[in-house]
């Protein structure tokens, strides 16, 4: 091949290359742009209700005045009864597909079902949940309810990325141990787990920040507009901030746009804050 061609098959590959770089670059500007405004109009229409007096107190006049603590209070209990219900049984079942199930037509059909799973309108998760927490097992319209629902929901997520992950952890980790005399469920439990605890948390943070911005099923299961006081038991009625946000944008007449935007604003923050905790526990898992 002669200097020339060489040349300009070099020159070719960089402007691939380069190429390549910018679609790449202009995509992810396209999906993290648009954020950075909503957030960036978000803080500006809503920072100047946020105070201590909004955060902490009852609402009062349909949500006009007061403040939002039981939809903040009812919201983190959705978001905290989703994960103890979707986590242990949405790992449990990765592990079982990833590990145990064999390739045959079952485990293909339960794979079929966990896909259409993920794409269940959120309405028929919360007529579910209806049916089934609220009206057969008569726990009511009550946070149970509505984080059973929300867990059922959130279960597809679940196990998708549990059981991508531990099919991601090399094989060598199960060959190793398996090698000392281990059985499979300890080699599982103290290789594979540990491994794939990093993607296991990005599920949960994904399933979790999807149950904190969910209207539809807790609208069906018990979530309510107004409550006098804080719920006291699993079993009592609730508030929470994306109902509350829907009811106080579409329903009540002359409701000032800033307590709106501050509604959403504490909402977005509650879901960052929970987002990195989750973060920097999944990252100092990682460094064990």
């Amino acid at each position: 091949m002669s200097g020339y061609i060489k040349s300009h098959v070099h020159h070719r590959r960089i402007f691939t290359q380069r190429t390549a770089m910018t679609l790449l670059a202009t995509a992810t500007l396209l999906v993290v742009i648009p954020i950075i405004l909503i957030l960036a109009y978000m803080i500006i229409q809503g920072y100047s209700v946020i105070n201590w007096e909004f955060l902490s107190q009852m609402p009062s006049q349909a949500g006009k005045a007061g403040g939002i603590l039981p939809a903040i209070v009812g919201t983190f209990y959705l978001m905290l009864g989703t994960i103890l219900f979707a986590l242990p049984i949405g790992v449990l079942a990765g592990i079982y597909l990833a590990e145990y199930a064999r390739n045959n037509w079952l485990t293909r059909l339960i794979n079929l079902a966990i896909i259409n799973l993920a794409g269940v309108p959120s309405i028929v998760f919360g007529l579910f949940g209806l049916a089934v927490f609220v009206l057969a097992l008569d726990f009511g319209m009550s946070i149970l309810a509505a984080s059973l629902t929300l867990a059922a929901q959130a279960l597809a997520m679940t196990i998708t990325t549990s059981r991508e992950a531990i099919n991601a952890v090399p094989t060598e980790y199960r060959e190793g141990s398996l090698a000392i005399g281990v059985s499979k469920w300890q080699t599982i439990r103290h290789a594979v787990l540990p491994e794939a605890s990093t993607g296991i948390l990005t599920g949960a943070i994904l399933a979790m920040s999807r149950a904190a911005g969910e209207t539809a099923p807790i609208l069906v299961v018990g979530a309510a507009f107004l409550v006098p006081g804080l719920p006291g038991s699993p079993l009592d009625r609730f508030m929470a901030l994306p109902y509350h946000l829907y009811t106080v944008s579409a329903h009540v007449p002359g409701m000032p746009k800033e307590v709106m935007w501050g509604v959403a604003l504490v909402l977005v923050a509650m879901v960052l804050f929970f987002n990195i905790l989750v973060s920097i526990v999944r990252t100092k898992t990682r460094k064990r």
